[in-house]
């Protein structure tokens, strides 16, 4: 989980908001349920595009390159974990969720030391 060059970076989210702005998305069971838990709907998702912003990178996630994204919607963050699928021109969503004061900093994007 190395850090990304700033040109990569804006590659990848340029990516990821071309993919969510024309709905190329796969929603995974995992976040369809996680969702309905957490309260993150799928239309915020897409009135935030402007905001996202990686926070951690797992280029060698078990299946697919998967990027942790920090979003803002009406000063409310929130976490999206997206899975890039290059092949298929498409992201798959894994989790939202609104993060935790207890396992990140108050701006949501530095996780807390443990």
């Amino acid at each position: 989980m190395g850090p990304m060059s700033p040109q990569k970076e804006q590659n990848v989210i340029d990516i990821i908001r071309s993919c969510v702005s024309r709905k190329s998305i796969f929603w995974t069971y995992h976040v369809s349920m996680r969702m309905a838990e957490r309260f993150v709907p799928r239309q915020i998702i897409f009135a935030s595009l402007d905001t996202y912003e990686i926070i951690e990178s797992y280029p060698d996630d078990k299946y697919l390159p998967s990027y942790l994204i920090r979003a803002e919607h009406e000063e409310v963050v929130f976490h999206i974990l997206f899975a890039l699928d290059r092949d298929n021109d498409a992201v798959r969503i894994i989790t939202t969720y609104t993060p935790s004061s207890e396992k990140w900093e108050a701006d949501g994007r530095t996780r807390r030391k443990s």
